[in-house]
This record gives structure tokens, C-alpha cells and sequence, in this order.
């Protein structure tokens, strides 16, 4: 199954023309409260295009059947289907082989998936793992919890007032107990690019593997995993403009080779008797079960559509709204900024003095508005901040400025309400 890829240039998108791609998105149509839905909570779940809801409603209309498994007609087209979404994974991410890409439920299970597995087969009692003071609460449990199990140690990598990462203080934390770099691409709370390639090159000086969780990088800017170099990258398809319950694992073949399954059952075998099970060869040895074939088809057709406006459109538009919505928004009285880093992506996070987060997305709200107020699965980066929750704008290339000054305008409602 082809998707449909979306029908404008690069060209047209990097002059704000973004109308053309509003009107693939069926959801933005819609009103909320009487009002046109302002949808800026992008990086919690990105929106839909009819591509994408065409691709996997054809899945189950036309081919749906077991992939792998079967030599009747649906289950060959199914699996043509399923493992040329792989393909294209593959190319978008600039992978070397198709094996390195391995389907998971999302960046979450991912990373539980590494943890389990190359935790189990590598780490030791007095090992180290380091991670940053900016993750998302699903790069630091995980973790955690394999700390405990084997009694390794967690390291953190501090942020400065702007939520920049140290990177002295990172190279003093790499040791010869160091077993694992984990951090996060683009900061869900923050909106920080963190200098990855500079990061995955200090650890493998000295022989340590890098994962990166990419689930916010993704969607805005082009990812090369060849290029960085890292050795796990993982990413959501939600994100990704594509359906839930689907994600990526990138992995170089020489650790996911030597790592163990995550889990037990059908199709990670070659064989099985009651006296031994022989495992089955990349990728497959890590997808276990019936997998989520309509959310991959889904997401190879996201993919069609995003490379089809070209990502660096995307990055240059979506950086010209920030820097819009950034100057608009810390102009209102009684805003604060959380995180203003030189280098950001499409997330804008502030407060208001006197009003709590959800009150601002409460009021946000009535006038037709979505943003993300609380956390964010980030609770220790509210700690490094000093607050207990933030309003979190996020963009994506179908937003405008004019719903950005619809946002400047909800905020002062905001400041009236409350005084």
C-alpha cells in the first residue's frame, strides 16, 4: 500500500502558505466552545492527515491478515505492506540495514526495551548510567528500576538557567564504570536541542554507547543516525503526525545482535522445543506477537507525507513561528520563559505570575485553544526551575501566527481574569 504524499513544495510551506496543508488535516476543521480550534499541544500528540487516516482505514478495508505467517494473498500483501513501512523508517532515519529498525509500541517501550535487554547482558554491580537533568520521566524510571535490579548507579548531567545541558560537567561524569549515555534529542518541557552529535562523540572516546530519545527531534528536524553515530535512537509515531501505539527502534546491528529478546512468543523464534528455543534473526527476534500492523502502515504513510513537504521546510517554518510566538508571548506582562536556549525547537513553556498552569489552560481553553499545562513527565526539570507546572505551547507546520496571536490574546485574557 502507497500513501498518498502531500501535494506542496518546499518552496510554498517556507512562504507561510500553509493553508494547502490545514486542509489535509479534517480535524482542524472543527470548533471547540464555539470557537476555531487553536491546536497547540503538539508535543504531547500531533495531528492526523487524511493520508495517514486513508492508509490505515485501507489496511484493515483491503489486506488486513497476520504478517510473516501466512502464504495466502492478504497475508503476503499485508506483509509487503508492513515491512516496506520498514524500508522507509530506514531511509528516513538514515539507517544502514532495515534489520536495525525494530517496531515498539512507542519511545517508552523503547527504552524499557534497551534497559532490559542490554542492561541484563551488560551492566554490573557498581556500573554507571548517565542521564540528563532535562528527561522525560520515561528516559530516567526505566532506568532507574535497572539500577536497583543490578545495583549500578545513576548519573545526571546538570542544566544551566537557560535548560542547557553542561557539557563540562558531562565529560567529568564519563568514567571507566560508565556503561550508557541516555538523553533526550529535543527536551518535551524545555523545547532544548541538545548538541547530540557532540555528546555521542565525547562518550565514544572513551568506548561508551549513546541512546537518544528522539520522540520531539522527529517531527522537526531531519535525523541521520549514520551521521550522529549514536547507538540506539528511538522515536513515537504519534508524534510523527502518524497513529498511536506505534514506534521505532533504531539500533546498530552489532549490540542488538548481542543483546537478548525483550519478549516471549511467536515470530521472535526460529524454533521451539520443550528442551530449547533458537531465536530468530534481526529484527524480528525483538517482535514478539502480532504486531501493530495498521499503526506501521500508518506510520510509513506519515513519513510519505512529512518527506514529502521536506523536512527542512519544516524546520525553517516552524522556527520562524517560535521565534514569533517567543517575542509575542515574553512581551505580555508577568510572563516568565522556562527554557531559552539557543538552540530550541517548537516548544514555548512559561508561567504567569499569580496564576497557576492549569488555570491557564483552563481559560485557554474556553476560547478554543490547546495547550499542555502540568509537568510534562518532566517533574525533576519543574524542580531545577522552581515552579510546579507550566503552560506548554507547541507548534507544528500546519500552525499559523494567526493562532499565535489567538494564544497572545487568550494569555491576556488570562491576565484580566485573574487581575
Amino acid at each position: 500500500m502507497e500513501a498518498a504524499i502531500a501535494k506542496i513544495s518546499p518552496k510554498s510551506l517556507t512562504s507561510l502558505d500553509v493553508e494547502k496543508i490545514r486542509e489535509d488535516f479534517p480535524i482542524l476543521r472543527q470548533r471547540v466552545h464555539g470557537k476555531p480550534l487553536v491546536y497547540l499541544d503538539n508535543a504531547a500528540t500531533s495531528q492526523k492527515p487524511q493520508a495517514v487516516l486513508d492508509a490505515v482505514s485501507g489496511y484493515y478495508s483491503r489486506d488486513n491478515s497476520n504478517v510473516h505467517r501466512g502464504i495466502h494473498f492478504l497475508s503476503e500483501r499485508a506483509t509487503l505492506a508492513y515491512e516496506g513501512a520498514r524500508a522507509k523508517v530506514r531511509a528516513f532515519v538514515n539507517a544502514s540495514e532495515d534489520r536495525e529498525i525494530v517496531f515498539v509500541r512507542g519511545t517508552t517501550e523503547g527504552i524499557n526495551l534497551v534497559a532490559r535487554t542490554y542492561g541484563k547482558k551488560f551492566l554490573k554491580a557498581g556500573d554507571e548510567i548517565v542521564i540528563s537533568a532535562m528527561e522525560h520521566h520515561s528516559n530516567i524510571v526505566p532506568w532507574q528500576m535497572l539500577c536497583e535490579e543490578v545495583d549500578a548507579r545513576l548519573r545526571v548531567v546538570p542544566i544551566n538557567d537557560q535548560g542547557e545541558l553542561l557539557l563540562g560537567e558531562f565529560q567529568a561524569l564519563l568514567t571507566e564504570k560508565t556503561k550508557l549515555v541516555s538523553v533526550v534529542h529535543v527536551s518535551n518541557a524545555l523545547g532544548t536541542v541538545n548538541p547530540v552529535k557532540r555528546i555521542i562523540e565525547m562518550a565514544h572516546r572513551q568506548g561508551i554507547p549513546v541512546l537518544l530519545d528522539g520522540a520531539q527531534a522527529v517531527p522537526h528536524l531531519r535525523v541521520d543516525v549514520q551521521e550522529l553515530d549514536c547507538d540506539f535512537y528511538l522515536f513515537s509515531g504519534h508524534k510523527l503526525f502518524g497513529p498511536t501505539g506505534i514506534g521505532v527502534l533504531y539500533g546498530k546491528a552489532r549490540w542488538l545482535e548481542a543483546m537478548p529478546p525483550y519478549q516471549g512468543g511467536g515470530d521472535m523464534i526460529l524454533s521451539v522445543t520443550f528442551e530449547k528455543t533458537v531465536y530468530n534473526e534481526l529484527p524480528y527476534k525483538f517482535e514478539a506477537g502480532t504486531p501493530h500492523v495498521a499503526g506501521v502502515v500508518g506510520l510509513g504513510a506519515a513519513i510519505d507525507y512529512v518527506t514529502g513537504i521536506g523536512m527542512e521546510a519544516i524546520t525553517a517554518y516552524e522556527g520562524e513561528l517560535l521565534a514569533y510566538a517567543t517575542e509575542t508571548i515574553s512581551a505580555l506582562p508577568g510572563v516568565r520563559m522556562i527554557g531559552t536556549a539557543k538552540d530550541k525547537a517548537s516548544v514555548l513553556s512559561f508561567i504567569l505570575a499569580g496564576v497557576h498552569a492549569h488555570d491557564i489552560g483552563t481559560i485557554l481553553d474556553q476560547e478554543g485553544i490547546a495547550i499542555r499545562t502540568g509537568h510534562h513527565c518532566a517533574m525533576p526539570v519543574m524542580q531545577r526551575f522552581g515552579v510546579p507546572a507550566t503552560a506548554r505551547a507547541s507548534f507544528s507546520f500546519y500552525n499559523t501566527k494567526k493562532e499565535i496571536d489567538a494564544l497572545v490574546a487568550g494569555v491576556q485574557k488570562v491576565r484580566k481574569v485573574f487581575g
